[in-house]
């Protein structure tokens, strides 16, 4: 009896023991890795949720059966541990993208009047088929440095909008994996849902687009200088890629956001000339557009040896000929993974009473009464006068538009089809005059025309022209690549497709 008293109280002391290492084990875990083991009680994380194995298991995706070895678990149970050579994010690493780039811009502002959301891309199933994801935009302040406030625009390049970055919560109903933000998480917006969208899919690659049409003020300023490119490079990376945000409204702090943003895109528009009036500009320009990529590159490169995985660097770039000569393509996009041409905004509003034109050709019309640059003003010769400024072909990727621009008060013509007729004005747009979404114009009562030299689409009612893409001047432009062997394509902005997803669907042909 005595014995068998003992021998109980060995057994009773044994499965606590185990109970207590299943637990230990609980406390930790990671993305799944197909490779790894999973015995009964590990945790592991996929597709933004957390599992639990059931039994040993290994090279079972994780809620790919509901009788196989995971079950799901609430978040908290576990705590994600640094990956061996990671950045300590718990976010895994993207892989090199094989094939053609896809990819496209998300912008910061949409979640409002266009009420485009993360959610949406994810509704369609689109999230699946992007390469790399740009968030835009980040700003460059008069300091010199990247940062992030709550502020509107004033017209001087001081706007921000840090409540829609990190500090607004989204509900469920509006969340990428369905579960709503609490109200004292310290990480939230937009950034949160990026953090999610990469859980769903491990091998995107999400970047932060610094500049733009609006905010690309101070980057000739301190560009000028090895102390101003040094100090800008520094901010901007220790800000989105380590991840250290500003604390305002709860959220925020050290390493936050950290493994959100997998490399910088920059948006100067444009070095030596154009973009806004109130711009800073120097004809060093040229050069020191150069010089701040190598800086982004070698500040990038020093963290990817200390985390030991691998940071991207891009730049989207003027098509038109003019904003081409006033950089050195061969020289800056050796710093560069790809290089995004902005290959549309060929002719707009901004020509008040016309003639109408198309905004994103693939190939010029001798007929077009266009003068000087002008005449190159289509994605054909931005493609060839890159190439032969010494940028590698495998590195362009092809912009597409998912919003069209046109005028109103349009003469039909000797044709009756309205193209490049004299107007009375820009037409009216949803948001502004002269542009309007995809998914708006698509529903439009209107003849189109596709043109047999230019190959892209406009519509004419009688009264307004509108040129924009659609699936198969997409299909056109993939096949277009695909001889030339370009990099690949990507959009300006996911908030302009239908609900259906329409347009991205269509640009996934250029990967098949």
């Amino acid at each position: 009896m005595k014995q068998q008293w003992k021998w109980s109280l060995r057994l009773l002391i044994a499965c606590a023991s185990m109970a207590l290492s299943n637990l230990a084990s609980a406390a930790e875990c990671n993305p799944w890795n197909s490779a790894s083991v999973y015995t009964q009680g590990l945790y592991s994380t996929y597709g933004g949720k957390t599992w639990r194995a059931k039994w040993y298991t290994q090279n079972e995706i994780p809620g790919s059966n509901q009788w196989g070895p995971w079950e799901e678990r609430p978040a908290s149970e576990c705590t994600p541990t640094v990956p061996p050579g990671g950045d300590g994010s718990g976010i895994p690493e993207p892989k090199p993208t094989v094939g053609k780039h896809l990819g496209s811009y998300f912008a910061q502002w949409g979640i409002y009047g266009r009420n485009y959301k993360l959610r949406n891309l994810v509704d369609t199933g689109g999230d699946k088929n992007l390469t790399f994801l740009n968030y835009a935009f980040g700003n460059v302040y008069a300091d010199g440095r990247c940062n992030i406030v709550t502020r509107a625009e004033n017209g001087n390049g001081d706007g921000g909008d840090g409540w829609a970055d990190y500090q607004r919560g989204f509900a469920a109903n509006e969340s990428v994996d369905g579960v709503g933000d609490t109200w004292d998480a310290k990480l939230k917006g937009n950034f949160n849902q990026l953090k999610k969208l990469k859980l769903r899919n491990p091998n995107l690659k999400v970047m932060i687009s610094l500049g733009g049409w609006t905010w690309s003020k101070n980057f000739s300023t301190f560009a000028r200088t090895d102390a101003g490119r040094k100090a800008l490079v520094s901010s901007c990376i220790d800000l989105y890629v380590k991840g250290n945000l500003p604390v305002a409204e709860g959220a925020g702090g050290a390493g936050v956001a950290k493994g959100i943003f997998d490399g910088i895109d920059i948006d100067w528009e444009y070095p030596v000339s154009g973009g806004l009036a109130g711009n800073a500009y120097d004809p060093s320009d040229k050069q020191n557009f150069t010089l701040l990529m190598k800086e982004f590159r070698t500040q990038l490169d020093a963290l990817a040896a200390a985390n030991k995985r691998r940071y991207y660097l891009t730049a989207a770039i003027g098509s038109g000929v003019d904003k081409i000569r006033n950089t050195e393509p061969g020289l800056y996009s050796s710093y560069l993974d790809w290089v995004n041409i902005m290959s549309y905004d060929f002719h707009g509003g901004w020509e008040t009473v016309g003639p109408t034109n198309f905004q994103s050709a693939l190939y010029g019309d001798s007929a077009a009464p266009v003068t000087g640059d002008l005449i190159k003003y289509n994605i054909n010769d931005a493609v060839a006068a890159l190439v032969a400024a010494g940028m590698p072909k495998a590195k362009i990727i092809v912009g597409i538009p998912f919003y069209g621009r046109g005028w109103k008060g349009v003469k039909a013509g000797p044709k009756g089809d309205g193209l490049y007729q004299a107007a009375t004005s820009p037409a009216a747009g949803t948001y502004e005059a002269g542009v309007d979404d995809y998914k708006v114009l698509v529903q439009k009562r209107a003849t189109r025309y596709v043109h047999p030299v230019t190959k892209q689409l406009w519509s004419y009612d009688g009264n307004e022209f509108w040129s924009y893409d659609d699936p198969a001047v997409i299909n056109t432009k993939s096949a277009y690549i695909k001889a030339q062997g370009l990099g690949g394509m990507f959009s300006w902005s996911l908030d302009g497709d239908d609900a259906q997803g329409t347009l991205i669907k269509a640009m996934n042909v250029v990967r098949q």
